[in-house]
């Protein structure tokens, strides 16, 4: 765990991991049916951004690539078949993120809100459209903004403010 996460309890740290493998769920099983295209393109960005993001977001993206198709399995059995009830407990159990992230510096709650919301997208757009690539289906636009997540910003100034004071 990196530095920046140090001030999560180990079970908050967690369920900011599961995150990934739940919008996964959420978002490539909102049509009723996870593909195997979305499900190797979210294994592919989570990937990815182990060695793309910057070095202190790297760590986490390791961690959950480490295991993600076996964590996928394991929330997609303990959840339910239903679209609408897996929809629903997803969102309660997403909801306590909420929290995670306002315990962490604005910089790091936004860079993770942000890249939650970009992973989302990309899960969305991975199969569908021409060529069944890059299009977004009507079920996926109602999620992929996360609406259980409250928005996170953080502006550079946020930081020289909180120096002045």
């Amino acid at each position: 765990m990196h530095t920046i996460f140090k001030i999560l309890l180990p079970e908050e740290y967690d369920l900011l991991k599961d995150a990934i493998p739940l919008i996964t769920i959420l978002i490539a099983g909102a049509d009723g049916n996870i593909d195997s295209e979305e499900r190797s393109w979210a294994e592919k960005v989570t990937n990815i951004r182990s060695y793309s993001l910057p070095e202190e977001y790297r760590g986490y993206y390791t961690e959950i690539g480490q295991d993600f198709g076996d964590r996928l399995d394991v929330l997609l059995a303990d959840l339910p078949d239903n679209v609408i009830d897996r929809q629903m407990e997803i969102t309660r159990r997403m909801g306590p993120i909420n929290d995670i992230l306002s315990k962490l510096e604005k910089k790091v709650a936004a860079a993770i809100y942000d890249e939650m919301c970009s992973f989302a997208k990309h899960v969305a757009r991975a199969s569908g459209g021409f060529l069944k690539f890059w299009s977004i289906s009507r079920e996926e636009k109602k999620w992929i903004g996360l609406p259980m997540l409250k928005t996170f910003t953080w502006y550079p100034e946020d930081d020289a403010n909180a120096e002045e004071e």
